[in-house]
């Protein structure tokens, strides 16, 4: 082999190299993105607060994490902070109605979606009747206790008894908080997952309770 033809040689096994390993870095970015795109809508995903309507608990632009592994279980608990998308139509933005089809659900599961997300506390749990009154939150007919929020309601709701997949999400800050006094019952299909612990700020940081 002459010496012409052994640097050809090199220089093709230097572009195959060459195009092996873009190739490489390719794939391994496309698995990457795969995972993160599953993760989030399987596990988990992070959110910021954009309003006040669950001061003092959450303040606005506090970060949390989002875990959705939980959804799979079913097993939802009165207290539990809920991020999940609102029932009517007019808290969407025009031409973005909560779609029930499949490919909008699908979307909505990979988190590809602009539909209006909300955060609020599940006070009231499928088949239980809500009033409240006196500014007392009332379960079946007895008083919660409630230490998480910044005030009492000012405002009386009910009595209503929630259907087998209905919930009843109120935000902590009871007389700024647009939720289910406002709204009415929450269907459980909506819930995006389980608001579980601030990351940011860091002085914050912590479960969210």
């Amino acid at each position: 082999m002459t010496t012409e033809n052994l640097e050809d040689t090199n220089v093709e096994v230097k572009t195959v190299n060459k195009k092996r390993k873009i190739f490489e870095t390719l794939e391994t970015v496309f698995i990457a993105l795969i995972l993160a795109v599953f993760i989030r809508a399987t596990v988990a995903e992070a959110r910021y607060i954009p309003s006040e309507s669950m001061i003092p608990t959450l303040l606005v632009h506090d970060r949390l994490v989002v875990e959705k592994i939980s959804n799979y279980i079913g097993d939802l608990s009165r207290g539990e902070v809920l991020v999940f998308y609102p029932p009517e139509e007019k808290f969407h933005p025009p031409g973005k109605k909560l779609k029930d089809d499949v490919t909008s659900k699908s979307l909505r599961w990979l988190g590809f979606t602009s539909n209006v997300a909300y955060i609020k506390r599940l006070i009231g749990l499928p088949g239980e009747t809500v009033e409240i009154k006196d500014g007392l939150v009332y379960i079946n007919g007895k008083p919660l206790e409630e230490d998480y929020i910044k005030e009492k309601p000012a405002y009386e709701y009910g009595p209503i008894t929630l259907k087998n997949d209905e919930l009843f999400m109120m935000g902590d800050n009871r007389n700024n908080s647009q939720d289910s006094h406002a709204w009415g019952t929450l269907p459980v299909k909506n819930i995006i997952g389980h608001a579980i612990v601030r990351f940011w700020p860091p002085q914050r940081m912590g479960l969210i309770k």
